[in-house]
Order: structure tokens, then C-alpha cells, then sequence
């Protein structure tokens, strides 16, 4: 199976840039589409209890529609102070249509007076080539909750992330650093292994 494109299927702008960096800059000639490429559809119901849930139902759903090999993922911030909230619900944790002050006001509100500010970021990314057919990889980032935000990179909960090894909020470190060292590189790279050996790239 030779791989000549594949549809990063993803509505968040920030996420389909970070997917299509890390893709190219390990298969420069490879065509990434984005959903706005293709005849507009509701999206799922991501009613999932895990990542994983989540990221295999928008596989499914999207390869159905459009009938070309996709990656999908889903992501979020798991909190040790709070029991790994927001966990699935980091998109929507203050609310459906929350923006990110929304979500970074709440994240901390609750962080109120923890001295635990461990954190991960979490990314488990799906490859569908074919009706039931998919590979998955899971990235994990591991750091600590700030006290404010910083930053002005990036998207989501960036800016009260610090990442181990570093001072400085992936929305200060900017997409550069993000991108060599963050959840989602680690779990597209783990997919780009796995297409390699299915020899998607022959």
C-alpha cells in the first residue's frame, strides 16, 4: 500500500498544524488534507470513556464518509491534584463552546491551594487505512501546572503547562521546541513507525 496522502482529520486548526508539521518533517513529498478540504459533515458524538474511545470513533466515522487513510487523535491534560481531570473532558471541562481563558480560569480555580501541580498532557492517535483496519499510538508529556499563564504560542491548556526539563509554558517555548518534545509528536511518530512497517511508504 503505497501512501501518496492522507486527510489529518481533525477540526482544531492548532492540532492539524502540529500533526502536519511532524508528518512532513518525516515525509516532505506526503499531500495532508484537512477536513476543510473535503465536502463539510456534522461531526461525531465523541462519547468515548478514553482517549482511545475517542479517537477510534472519529476514525470510523470519517474514514466511512470520505474513504481515504486518516490519523485522528484525541488529547488532553490529566492532573494528579484532581484526579486526572479534565482528562476527556479538557475540551469542554468549563463548559461546551468553552474558549481557552474558559478552560485555563476553571483549570486553575480548581488548582487553588494544590501544592501537587503534576500533570501530563496525553495523545493517542489512530491510523485507518481500510474498513476496521488501524494501527494506534499513545504519547504521554510529562510536568507541572502553572500558577498563571504564560505564553502566548500554542493553543488549549499551553500556556499552564511546563514541561519536565524546562521553565518556560509550551506557549512560551513556542512550536519549535513543542513540537520535538510534546504527546502528539511521540504518538504520530509511533503511527509513522507502524505505517512504515505496513509499508505504507515503500
Amino acid at each position: 500500500m503505497k501512501l501518496t496522502r492522507i486527510l489529518v482529520a481533525t477540526s482544531n486548526k492548532g492540532k492539524y498544524n502540529e500533526i502536519a508539521d511532524i508528518i512532513l518533517g518525516v515525509l516532505p513529498g506526503i499531500e495532508i488534507l484537512s477536513l476543510s478540504d473535503l465536502p463539510k459533515i456534522p461531526p461525531p458524538v465523541e462519547n468515548g470513556k478514553t482517549f482511545f474511545d475517542n479517537a477510534l470513533i472519529k476514525a470510523k466515522y470519517y474514514y466511512s464518509a470520505y474513504n481515504i487513510p486518516l490519523i485522528s487523535e484525541d488529547s488532553g491534560l490529566e492532573v494528579n491534584a484532581l484526579n486526572g481531570e479534565p482528562g476527556v473532558m479538557s475540551a469542554i471541562y468549563a463548559g461546551e463552546n468553552s474558549t481557552q481563558e474558559d478552560l485555563i480560569r476553571k483549570l486553575l480555580k480548581n488548582m487553588e491551594n494544590k501544592t501537587d501541580r503534576s500533570a501530563k498532557f496525553v495523545c493517542l492517535a489512530v491510523f485507518m487505512y481500510g474498513k476496521d483496519r488501524y494501527l494506534f499510538s499513545e504519547g504521554i508529556v510529562r510536568g507541572k501546572i502553572a500558577y498563571e499563564p504564560r505564553g502566548q504560542y500554542g493553543f488549549g491548556y499551553d500556556p499552564v503547562f511546563i514541561p519536565e526539563g524546562y521553565d518556560k509554558t509550551f506557549a512560551e517555548l513556542g512550536s519549535s521546541v513543542k513540537n520535538r518534545i510534546s504527546h502528539r509528536r511521540e504518538a504520530i511518530l509511533g503511527l509513522l513507525l507502524g505505517m512504515r512497517d505496513l509499508g505504507c511508504f515503500l
